[in-house]
């Protein structure tokens, strides 16, 4: 795994390095329920990527998968995708009480405990996050997804050692898998080493099956180191117009904390004269 010869660290503000601990579980725990486009069974179906969505389209896909979940709150399935797209709309609080009702339901299921673990993480719930995310983990055949989640939360509670050491398992199940590579930036990213969350990070882009959440954390580390034009480029790298507009956003979002972006912008643009 790549590694920067000169690792230096950086002053990162408190309520910014908060931002990127929600960025970076975001993309760890994608892949403990189901992603991508919504074709399972009756649920219903979409014209494009739920990460793609803003926040009126991901309303809209709610209220469709809603309307299916009341008719059977006891469908795993259904039940998951809801609180999927719930988490992914902001509403944190209602994911978790459907996803605690799916897990009363479906108490042994390991996706269903996966995706309570993703729910209660988003809502700030870390010890029992990770105690329903090993539950759902199944020592003798370890799953990757599920390390790269618990050591999303282990970043999150303040523990970047045992963190890391999941993501490095997680790799050895998994080579190169660009989630687990770029969590494993974003850890260090945690720490304020940049240069060597990048070098993770512009790994895990490279790789085939690399999404647009993983652009997105190479954008954001690339902007916290300061250039600014290149982060943009990064964020709209191989998308559609939209796409492109709707990453750029985000980036901006991430970087305004605490005047960031304009400090960082400025940097950039005096380097360039």
């Amino acid at each position: 795994m790549p590694m920067s010869a000169t690792a230096t660290r950086s002053y990162i503000p408190r309520r910014l390095l908060s931002a990127v601990c929600v960025a970076a579980l975001a993309v760890s725990l994608a892949g403990c329920a189901s992603k991508g486009r919504l074709t399972t069974g009756s649920i219903p179906s979409t014209s494009k990527p739920l990460e793609t969505m803003n926040a009126v389209e991901l309303s809209s896909v709610a209220a469709r998968i809603g309307k299916v979940y009341d008719r059977n709150p006891k469908d795993a399935a259904v039940g998951m995708k809801y609180a999927s797209v719930l988490t992914m709309g902001g509403r944190t609080d209602q994911a978790l009480a459907v996803m605690q009702q799916i897990a009363i339901h479906n108490p042994t299921d390991r996706s269903v405990l996966a995706a309570y673990g993703k729910a209660l993480a988003g809502a700030g719930q870390f010890d029992k996050a990770l105690d329903s995310i090993r539950r759902a983990q199944t020592p003798d055949r370890p799953d990757w997804q599920l390390l790269s989640a618990e050591g999303a939360i282990l970043d999150q509670m303040g523990d970047p050692t045992s963190a890391r050491a999941r993501y490095r398992k997680a790799l050895d199940i998994k080579p190169n898998e660009p989630s687990v590579l770029s969590n494993l930036g974003m850890s260090y990213v945690l720490q304020g080493d940049l240069r060597t969350a990048e070098t993770y990070m512009a790994s895990a882009v490279k790789q085939p099956g690399a999404d647009s959440r993983v652009r997105q954390n190479l954008a954001l580390v690339v902007g916290l180191q300061g250039r600014f034009k290149e982060a943009e480029q990064i964020a709209s790298a191989e998308l559609s117009p939209e796409q492109a507009s709707a990453n750029v956003t985000y980036l901006r979002g991430m970087l305004s904390q605490q005047n960031a972006w304009n400090k960082l912008k400025d940097s950039d643009e005096n380097n360039t004269n």
